[in-house]
């Protein structure tokens, strides 16, 4: 069977395999599913397993492709630590490079690095150190002692260097024995009012690509994978950012196991740019590490236990240790119940606020934060919002204003991403947007 591009989702416990048709009629074919093998050294062979299964479920003998990309979140995915000047400038504006590329920031400091932050970034260990510091030609000592810190602490660690201009040819001095690959882009603070994230995501992304091919378990999978890898939640956000173009203003969110990512590529409304406080990317993901539905579902539950017994009409706790991947019918209700409740926390935790100061010439409206209120898309995706019922439902509940609400979509239109494709459309709109996006868009139902 003829199949034009596969994609892969190499998780921590699962990998899916997706069979893309990319001619003149773009559509997605079917997909099988294996558990990883990061873990048994190769992950070529949950690879493979789950490939065998893509042929069953497509009644094929066996599969001619052109090429296999991947997204991966496994070896513990994408992890990073930020290091800038003032945590509100430069330190904000290098996190939010580093998690709209999908990483996983383990480790932030700002200022100069001291011996305990030494010490804990030897036990952290991230696998890319992003170094900021600075607008340009402003102060330049931070960065410089930072990068002493790091060449000495993460001797063998990819660097980004993405800081004050100024001090690039001195940082370049100090890491230029390195063992690890160093990397200088645009600043992500060039001036007070300005945040540039885009040079330091993609460069980002493309220091993943080159770790995730060497690390334990995953060495080996260039022998099957011959097309881009990106880390999951990255892929995402470039699905994000190309249906952007076309639906506009709009939030996707994730719901998984361990962690709810909210995504956002929105311009917000002129009022709010306004009177907003300090400057918010195009694009920005939260990643909220407390609330998931199976690994942190006691999080979850904590912050609702109150009403929980009553709303849901038996008491929870006795399954919070036992939920299962595929849930009963009860622990079904609950994931639901739990989903509700991490996308309303998560979406308030990345929605931005309305606050006001008084002074001598009376009450001014101050905004900090991302404005959605212009946002007129959300979009559903990962397995509690397209595999349980009533996704449609939980997100629609996120519309609205109200106190606290005022920066919230005001109307929305709700989509659910049906296959749960969504990641595996990100990568493939790399060297495929528009064929990736007309078969997203079936998944969406829009087409």
């Amino acid at each position: 069977m003829k199949v034009h591009a596969l994609v892969a989702e190499i998780g921590s416990t699962t990998t899916v395999v997706n069979a893309f048709d990319l001619s003149k009629d773009p559509r997605f074919l079917g997909q099988g599913v294996s558990e990883t093998t990061v873990a048994q050294g190769d992950v070529t062979l949950g690879l493979r397993k789950a490939l065998d299964r893509l042929k069953e479920s497509l009644g094929a003998g066996s599969l001619d492709y052109d090429r296999m990309m991947a997204v991966s979140s496994a070896a513990g995915g994408l992890s990073m630590s930020v290091h800038g000047l003032v945590y509100d400038m430069t330190v904000r504006a290098a996190k939010e490079a580093a998690l709209g590329a999908g990483a996983v920031i383990r480790f932030i400091t700002a200022g100069e690095m001291t011996s305990s932050d030494a010490l804990r970034l030897q036990k952290v260990k991230p696998k890319i150190a992003l170094l900021a510091g600075g607008v340009d030609y402003g102060e330049k000592s931070t960065a410089l002692h930072n990068a002493r810190v790091l060449h000495e602490v993460l001797p063998d660690v990819p660097i980004i260097y993405a800081g004050n201009i100024a001090a690039r040819q001195e940082v370049a001095d100090i890491l230029k024995d390195h063992g690890g690959k160093v990397y200088f882009v645009e600043n992500v603070f060039p001036r007070v009012d300005e945040l540039v994230v885009e040079p330091a995501r993609k460069v980002i992304q493309a220091a993943f690509e080159e770790h995730i091919t060497k690390a334990p378990g995953m060495d080996t999978i260039r022998e099957m994978v011959d097309g881009p890898i990106m880390p999951t939640p990255g892929a995402v956000m470039e699905a994000c950012k190309v249906l952007w173009e076309d639906l506009g203003d709009l939030c996707a969110l994730d719901v998984g196991g361990a962690t709810t990512d909210v995504h956002s590529v929105a311009k917000g409304s002129p009022e709010i740019q306004a009177i907003l406080e300090n400057p918010e990317p195009l694009a920005k993901r939260t990643v909220e590490g407390d609330l998931g539905v199976f690994i942190n579902a006691k999080n979850v539950y904590e912050e609702v236990k109150d009403r929980a017994v009553l709303e849901l009409g038996f008491d929870p706790e006795p399954l919070l240790d036992k939920l299962s991947v595929i849930p009963s019918d009860r622990e079904s209700r609950l994931v639901s119940y739990l989903t509700k409740a991490a996308c309303e926390i998560a979406f308030s935790r990345h929605a931005g606020r309305i606050r006001y100061l008084y002074g001598p010439s009376g009450r001014q409206a101050v905004a900090s934060g991302k404005d959605l209120s212009s946002v007129g898309t959300i979009i559903g995706t990962g397995g509690a919002l397209t595999r349980l019922p009533g996704g449609e439902e939980i997100l629609k509940r996120l519309i609205g204003q109200g106190a606290g609400r005022e920066l919230y979509p005001k109307d929305a239109r709700i989509l659910i991403d049906k296959d749960y494709i969504m990641a595996a459309c990100g990568v493939l709109s790399r060297e495929k947007p528009s064929e990736a996006m007309t078969i997203l868009k079936t998944s969406l139902g829009l087409v």
